[in-house]
């Protein structure tokens, strides 16, 4: 006599049976993984991208017309961007919602920020807002990891 196994096998039909198995969907925090990193390495950037703007450097181009006053007070825009893109990737490496919000306003600002920034420096701007949307679809499509924290 044979005792039944446990679970059922599954059936190659419609799957295994309900409750028997259980999968996590571990996209969502590689997702944060990615958001994460990569507002850290976008808010070292913009604090460091501030800091020459500020000093007047020669990184900029010559003559460009910026939406906001001038070079140095988008210096101080981009800085404070910078630091709260930061501080929203803390959030996420300890993942909790608040860093959750704070990266995606930190990211939806800093989008705006490199569009009005395409005068400074086209290329790299263009190259920005695209990961900052990467960052807002990670941030808010895939929610909270299912763990404690991406790292």
């Amino acid at each position: 006599m044979s005792s039944p196994t446990y679970p059922p096998p599954a059936d190659p039909v419609s799957g295994p049976p309900r409750g028997t198995q259980r999968f996590e969907d571990d996209s969502g925090a590689a997702w944060w993984g990615f958001a994460a990193i990569m507002l850290l390495i976008g808010g070292i950037l913009n604090f460091i991208y501030g800091w020459a703007a500020i000093d007047s450097a020669n990184f900029y181009v010559n003559n460009a017309q910026y939406v906001i006053s001038d070079l140095n007070t988008w210096g101080w825009v981009v800085l404070v961007i910078g630091a709260i893109q930061v501080t929203g990737a803390i959030g996420l490496f300890a993942g909790n919602q608040y860093g959750r919000w704070i990266g995606i306003l930190a990211a939806g600002a800093n989008a705006i920020a490199q569009l009005l920034a395409i005068p400074g420096y086209p290329f790299l701007s263009l190259a920005l807002f695209g990961v900052d949307i990467l960052i807002l679809y990670g941030l808010v499509a895939h929610g909270h990891p299912r763990r404690g924290g991406v790292i």
